[in-house]
């Protein structure tokens, strides 16, 4: 005869198995997935390789993260395999401490950009702790595999930006899965969206653009829409910002460039998902 505890054990063990089975269906396997996380007023954007190679690029200005990442990869999941800090500005980087507390990282990758504030010191504590955690400072041509042929390549920092304004020294990554790509840009002005339009000219084309900068007017200009050739541009924004993001001249230039616009502020959370053939709105 079945005891009280006997039924209670055998009943928590089913609620785990069910909770188990739920994570592991929500990293679909096979695609490429691309979240842009609504952390308000920042930037956080979580790709998930076709074999679930999870690359979080920057963590929002707070813990919205955290509130954020269950809902991708699952409650049980408490690892991450890189974590990358576009740019060392406190709404892309503050979250990142509660994630090294939070989730076991292997390998961080930041811009070299020198800024010292209480922000990056916290966080700076927090990557101290991280047992067997590799530090690499991004340069141009580093290609960051995801799995299944997917990859991300870093196309700027091409130079030391130690000294450099930290906006200007902003990560730039193209996430390419088959015929798919994703441009991520931080929250590099429109000087570095020049160098890079010079430098790749057509290679640049992708499929989803995020703003840079928030939609902020001195991002996102004409010349680099026209050489990327987004079908969507993503606005990573917080709702009624004190800086008026997205600046509407932004927005006329997208507009212009025949692009459809998704704004965080407006949508929430951002999910793509890529097949290698096509990307689709989740």
């Amino acid at each position: 005869m079945l005891t009280r505890r006997t039924i209670a054990w055998n009943a928590l063990l089913l609620l785990l198995g069910v909770i188990v089975l739920f994570s592991i269906l929500l990293v679909q396997k096979g695609v490429l997935r691309v979240s842009f996380l609504d952390v308000g007023q920042g930037d956080a954007i979580l790709v998930t390789g076709p074999t679930g190679v999870e690359m979080l690029v920057d963590g929002g200005r707070d813990r919205s993260v955290l509130r954020e990442l269950p809902r991708q990869l699952g409650t049980l999941d408490r690892s991450v395999s890189i974590v990358v800090a576009t740019h060392p500005d406190a709404d892309h980087v503050a979250g990142l401490a509660d994630v090294f507390e939070r989730y076991q990282v292997r390998s961080y990758i930041e811009s070299g950009v020198i800024h010292e504030t209480t922000v990056t010191e916290r966080l700076s504590a927090a990557l101290e702790k991280e047992e067997g955690l590799t530090r690499t400072v991004a340069r141009s041509g580093q290609r960051l595999h995801l799995g299944s042929g997917a990859y991300a390549d870093i196309l700027y920092p091409d130079r030391d930006v130690s000294r450099v304004e930290s906006n200007a020294g902003s990560i730039i990554m193209r996430v390419v899965y088959g015929d798919t790509s994703f441009l991520l840009t931080g929250d590099a002005p429109s000087s570095i969206e020049g160098i890079l339009a010079a430098q790749h000219n057509t290679a640049l084309q992708s499929d989803v653009l995020k703003a840079g900068h928030h939609g902020s007017k001195t991002s996102t200009n004409a010349l680099f829409l026209s050489v990327v050739t987004p079908s969507i541009v993503v606005i990573s924004a917080g709702r009624d910002n004190t800086y008026g993001h997205p600046h509407a001249e932004v927005l006329e230039r997208i507009r212009g460039a025949g692009a459809h616009i998704l704004s965080t502020a407006e949508e929430g959370t951002i999910e793509f998902v890529s097949d290698g053939r096509t990307v689709r709105q989740k």
